[in-house]
């Protein structure tokens, strides 16, 4: 069984500087904080924290993992992600294996009755799994053989469509990594993070951030083979009728010249 638990303290702490908490950098063989310095400021035993690294214990307290969030400075998201690693759910509460994931007609006919708004629909593992002509256009079709992750690190491309690709690369890892929280042995993710840990160091180096952030809001500057660099803002909308699901779509300030970017894409998309 894997010890994610184990797996994101290791990788938080050795994200931690020892000066941010008054400790002596001096010369370390590793980087962030040593084991014996989080017991410390969290108030257990060395030992005990070493049983919780190495999976010899995966269930601390509730007051155990607020010690360990405050020293590995943890948000609010990444601190309930530890909880729930801490505390898995009863087996009657656990989801069951989840099959190939399908768009339902009524969420695929909303996405062509949004004018003027690019908008497709992601799945758990960031599957592009629907998408209207205006997304198709502003992006050049679907991206990375209709997986969002695969077409970050594995298209040449991005680097291009993506000016601030690094700031993408971190969003879209963390992304995976919190829509996948509860159900880490799901096949399709594995085969995913599998594939691309093989072909990305960048991923790879990412991935082992154990890094979470759901995807939700934000902007992102794009440059769009149609109409070229545009700065949009975006919103993610839970499909409640299909959980994991999400509406992505993408929308500009007033009177911007992105703004202008997409009133021609929608010619364009007008005259098809």
């Amino acid at each position: 069984m894997p010890n994610l638990l184990g797996e994101f303290l290791r990788a938080r702490r050795e994200l931690t500087r020892p000066e941010d908490h008054g400790l002596p950098v001096g010369r370390r063989r590793v980087p962030g904080l040593r084991r014996e310095e989080v017991a410390m400021l969290a108030g257990i035993s060395a030992e005990y924290y070493l049983r919780l690294e190495r999976g010899r214990d995966r269930h601390p307290s509730a007051q155990v993992v607020e010690a360990l969030a405050r020293v590995l400075d943890l948000d609010d998201e990444s601190t309930a992600y530890l909880a729930s690693l801490a505390t898995p759910a009863p087996r009657a509460l656990r989801r069951p294996r989840r099959g190939p994931e399908r768009v339902a007609p009524e969420i695929a006919r909303l996405l062509d009755a949004m004018p003027g708004v690019p908008a497709f629909v992601l799945g758990r593992c960031m599957d592009v799994l629907a998408h209207n002509r205006l997304a198709e256009l502003l992006c050049g079709g679907v991206p990375g053989a209709g997986n969002v992750v695969r077409h970050v690190f594995l298209d040449p491309a991005a680097r291009e469509v993506y000016p601030d690709w690094s700031a993408v690369a971190e969003e879209t890892v963390a992304a995976l990594r919190a829509s996948a929280a509860d159900t880490p042995d799901d096949p399709r993710l594995v085969t995913l993070v599998g594939e691309l840990s093989v072909k990305s160091a960048e991923f790879r180096r990412l991935w082992a951030r154990h890094d979470v952030r759901a995807k939700s809001g934000g902007a992102k500057r794009m440059v769009s083979p149609a109409v070229g660099e545009v700065t949009l803002r975006w919103e993610a909308l839970a499909v409640a009728s299909a959980p994991g699901q999400m509406v992505v779509t993408y929308f500009a300030e007033p009177g911007s010249p992105s703004a202008e970017a997409l009133a021609a894409l929608q010619g364009l998309e007008a005259r098809k």
